[in-house]
């Protein structure tokens, strides 16, 4: 399995505030991607883009492990 480390600064601006993130692996990224995706689309319509995703890839995908048995 591949080990990611991300060194990122994110800023994020919309009318209601803003907010600062510093993630340090990719799913630290992703749950600030996905927090953001759902305040900007709302709920429904961040679970149809984020089901586009898991199309893309078979199941366990580089999950880097066996099913177990």
């Amino acid at each position: 399995m591949t080990t990611v480390s991300i060194e990122a600064d994110i800023k994020a601006k919309w009318s209601e505030g803003h907010s600062s993130y510093s993630p340090g692996s990719p799913e630290e990224l992703a749950i600030i991607g996905i927090d953001l995706l759902v305040k900007e689309l709302g709920t429904e319509a961040a679970q149809s883009f984020i089901e586009q995703i898991f199309e893309k890839y078979p199941t366990n995908h580089g999950a880097g492990h066996s099913e177990p048995a």
